[in-house]
This record gives C-alpha cells, sequence and structure tokens, in this order.
C-alpha cells in the first residue's frame, strides 16, 4: 500500500514523522475510528522505525544511553497515556490529534540545522547527569502523546536531542527511531484488549518497513531540508481537514 511506503520513507529519512499520517490514513481512507487507528498505526510505525533503526545502528548513528534514558521514561507513561486516550470522546481525539499535527509541522519548518550545546563539556563530551535531566520530561511527554494517539513522538525526539542535547542529526535519527520503537511496542501491548486487523496491519507494515529499509540506507546522501518543508505543508493540509470535518460532524443534523 502506498500509503504505508509513505509512512515508512520519512520515517527512515527524518526520524519520525510517519505517525502523523498513519492515523489520518486508517481512519479517513479506510475509514476505522481513532479507537482502531491507534494500536495499528502503532504496529505499523513501531515495525518501520525498528527495520529503518538497523542502518544507523551499523554505522553507529546511536546514542545508547539516551535511547535508555528516553525508553525508560517514556514506555511507562505511554501505557498511561494508553489508558487516557481510551477514555476520550472520538471528537476530542481528533481535534487533539490536530492540534499535534499543527505542532509538528511548525517544528518541521523551523527546522534543526544548528546543534545545541547544552549537555557538552568544554572537551566535546557529553555531561550525562545534566542531559538525564532535560531528557527525562521530553521522555514522558513523548510517552503519553504516543499513548493517547499512536504517534511515535518523532517531531519532538529530535529537536530535543539536536538543539537541547546536542546530538548530531544522523545520530538524531537513528536514537529517535529507537526509542519511538520501544515506545511502539508499549503502546501495542497496552491495546491487546483491542481488535485489530492483522490483514490491514500486514498491507501497512510491510510497504513502511520497506520504505524505512531503503530510506534508512540511501538517506544519509539526501537534504531532507526540502521534504521537511513540503511535508509540514500537507500536515497542515490533514490537520485542517480533520477540524473541519469535526467541526461538520458536531453540527445538528
Amino acid at each position: 500500500m502506498a500509503l504505508g511506503a509513505v509512512i515508512g520513507v520519512l520515517l527512515g529519512l527524518l526520524g519520525g514523522g510517519g505517525s502523523i499520517l498513519a492515523v489520518p490514513a486508517l481512519v479517513y481512507v479506510l475509514g476505522l475510528s481513532f479507537a482502531q487507528a491507534i494500536p495499528l498505526s502503532l504496529i505499523v510505525v513501531g515495525l518501520a522505525s525498528a527495520v529503518g533503526a538497523l542502518p544507523k545502528i551499523r554505522h553507529r548513528q546511536v546514542q545508547w544511553r539516551l535511547v535508555a534514558i528516553f525508553t525508560l521514561t517514556g514506555m511507562p507513561a505511554t501505557v498511561v497515556g494508553t489508558t487516557i486516550g481510551k477514555h476520550l470522546p472520538q471528537n476530542v481525539l481528533t481535534v487533539g490529534f490536530a492540534l499535534i499535527m499543527v505542532i509538528a509541522g511548525v517544528r518541521m519548518l523551523r527546522g534543526a540545522d544548528s546543534t545545541g550545546t547544552a549537555c557538552q563539556l568544554t572537551d566535546g563530551r557529553i555531561d550525562w547527569r545534566r542531559c538525564a535531566g532535560r531528557s527525562i520530561p521530553v521522555g514522558i511527554l513523548v510517552g503519553l502523546l504516543t499513548g493517547v494517539f499512536g504517534v511515535g513522538g518523532g517531531f519532538l525526539i529530535i529537536p530535543a536531542l539536536v538543539l537541547l542535547l546536542g546530538v548530531e542529526m544522523p545520530t538524531a535519527i537513528g536514537t529517535s527511531l529507537l526509542i519511538i520503537t520501544a515506545n511502539s511496542a508499549a503502546g501495542v501491548v497496552s491495546h491487546l484488549g483491542t481488535p485489530i486487523d492483522w490483514s490491514i496491519a500486514a498491507a501497512f507494515a510491510a510497504p513502511a518497513i520497506l520504505g524505512s529499509l531503503l530510506a534508512g540506507h540511501w538517506g544519509v546522501r539526501l537534504d531532507t531540508r526540502r521534504l521537511n518543508r513540503w511535508f509540514a505543508y500537507l500536515v497542515f493540509v490533514v490537520a485542517a481537514y480533520l477540524i473541519l470535518d469535526t467541526c461538520l460532524n458536531a453540527l445538528p443534523g
């Protein structure tokens, strides 16, 4: 399925962003409810992120300590977020997801070309004590968003790693993909009681995995700044449609 391939390519190139399109695609293209779409999104995004991270691991473009910090805080938060999301009405989930899309789009337009040094010592090494204090709140927030909305949170992880913690972009992408994988796995486990259409999951996951693997392998040669910009515009359009559709459905017959 073409949408699955697009999701995988975005994950492989940008270290996130795929789930921003996965949930709306499952809802508006396949006619699923948000409750059905969220666990499917987590399965597809989790698998594609895991495969997309393989080239980064081979090239040693992963900061394993940050993966540990983000996952140890993010996975429990994902379980909590899942519980919260199951009790929210469909229109609240839709509008909330649209707002998350707007935030993600703004972040993409701002870019992350510069690298912060907030957690670096004068010799270039990372001050892990300081980094842990800055990473934990972000890890918790990303986990909550993953559980409530089924998003991987790459649009928050990447700027946190690059601008706040001083991680180089290629390493930030590999690190982000592993964090998304772990949080998605926690979200899927939290949704085990929800009926899942495994044929749809397979139809989305297979091309997403292939797209992520190819993008992760070849993406190091591409300038992703233009892709970021156009993807942000697409995100704004989809977010506007989500809000408009929710408002129209809320009108009396």
